[in-house]
């Protein structure tokens, strides 16, 4: 419980003059943090990192090319390009390849290629963590074409 910043009496803490002396207690208000305040705090390398998470790097993709903070960052721009096509291989291969490779009796491609989309993943995301720019084959393509249209 705050005191009186006079008499120093108990006074509560949204009280704004003392009830023993009438003094006027200052007013503190709690900053309140900004929305964007904690993605601020991104580095552009975690941020490229982000966009190689499995099953959630698009996210982080979208958010660093939509933000204003990396409009002018091309590695992180690029790696986020990089990371939505790789997303999309992975939604490829689940919806499309997975059910068409599976109704084929003999072939068992659908864990061979998840573990590959993984390997590239994780692969980047380290390549990315270095402060590297690398490009993969096709997918390191369309992002440096997506990156010239913009």
């Amino acid at each position: 419980m705050p005191y009186c910043s006079r008499c120093g009496s108990e006074v509560d803490a949204r009280d704004v003059y003392c009830a023993h002396c009438g003094a006027r207690q200052p007013v503190n208000p709690a900053p309140q943090p900004r929305p964007s305040a904690e993605f601020e705090k991104i580095t552009p390398r975690t941020a490229s990192i982000l966009c190689y998470v499995p099953g959630l790097g698009w996210l982080a993709s979208i958010l660093v090319l939509a933000s204003q903070r990396f409009r002018q960052n091309r590695p992180a721009r690029f790696h986020a390009f990089q990371g939505l096509y790789l997303f999309v291989a992975w939604l490829i291969e689940e919806w499309v390849l997975h059910p068409i490779l599976s109704s084929i009796p003999g072939i068992h491609m659908h864990g061979i290629l998840q573990a590959t989309l993984l390997v590239m993943s994780i692969f980047m995301m380290v390549k990315a963590s270095h402060g590297e720019m690398y490009s993969l084959p096709i997918f390191g393509e369309l992002a440096e074409r997506s990156l010239a249209e913009e």
